[in-house]
C-alpha cells in the first residue's frame, strides 16, 4: 500500500510540474525565455520544442532573441512562432528572430488570468482522478482481504493529505501567476 501512496504522490507531483510549465509559458508584460521555449516547431517533419533548435536569450526587458543552431531552420521557427497562441509577430533578419513583447492590455490580462484558472482546474481534476484510482486500489485490496477496515481508512486519509498538500501548491501558483499577470 505504501507503493500505491508513493505512486499517487509522484503522479500528483508530475501534474503540478505540468501546471508550472503551462503557467511559465503564459505571457506577462516582461520577456522571458519560458514564453517561447516550449513552442513546437515542425523541423524536418517532427514537432520539436524551440529550445532544442535555437539559443533563446532576453537582451532587453521587452525583447526575446531566438538564434537557431541551424540557419536553414529559421523559416520553420518563424512559422511555428506565428502559429502559436503567443500573439507576437517575429522579426526575421536571416540570422536571428527578434520578438518584441508589447505591453498587455487590461482585456488581454483578464483573458490570461482566466486561462490560468482553467489550467489550474484541469490540474486539480487530474489530481483528483489520481486519488480516485489510488482509492480504488485500496478498496480492491480491502475486498481481497489484504487490508483491515482501519488500514483502509488510514491509507485513504494519507492519500487525501497528499492531495490537499499538492492542491494547496496549485492554489499558491495560481495566486502568484494572477498577481504577476495583473501587475502593470
Amino acid at each position: 500500500m505504501e507503493e500505491v501512496i508513493l505512486e499517487a504522490e509522484e503522479r500528483m507531483t508530475k501534474a503540478l510540474e505540468h501546471l508550472r510549465v503551462e503557467m511559465r509559458g503564459m505571457r506577462t508584460g516582461r520577456a522571458h525565455p519560458g514564453l517561447v521555449e516550449s513552442i513546437r516547431i515542425d523541423y524536418y517533419g517532427t514537432a520539436t520544442p524551440l529550445k532544442q533548435l535555437a539559443n533563446i536569450s532576453v537582451p532587453e526587458a521587452d525583447q526575446i532573441v531566438v538564434k537557431p543552431f541551424d540557419a536553414s531552420a529559421i523559416g520553420d521557427i518563424e512559422k511555428g512562432i506565428l502559429s502559436s497562441d503567443l500573439g507576437i509577430t517575429p522579426q526575421n533578419d536571416g540570422k536571428l528572430i527578434r520578438l518584441k513583447i508589447p505591453p498587455l492590455s487590461e482585456e488581454r490580462r483578464k483573458q490570461l488570468v482566466s486561462r490560468a484558472k482553467e489550467v489550474a482546474e484541469e490540474s486539480r481534476i487530474s489530481m483528483r482522478n489520481i486519488r480516485r484510482d489510488a482509492n480504488k486500489h485500496i478498496d480492491t485490496s480491502k475486498k481481497d482481504g489484504e487490508l483491515s477496515e482501519d488500514e483502509q481508512t488510514r491509507f485513504k486519509g494519507q492519500i487525501q493529505d497528499v492531495l490537499k498538500t499538492v492542491e494547496k501548491q496549485v492554489d499558491n501558483d495560481l495566486k502568484r501567476k494572477t498577481e504577476e499577470l495583473m501587475e502593470i
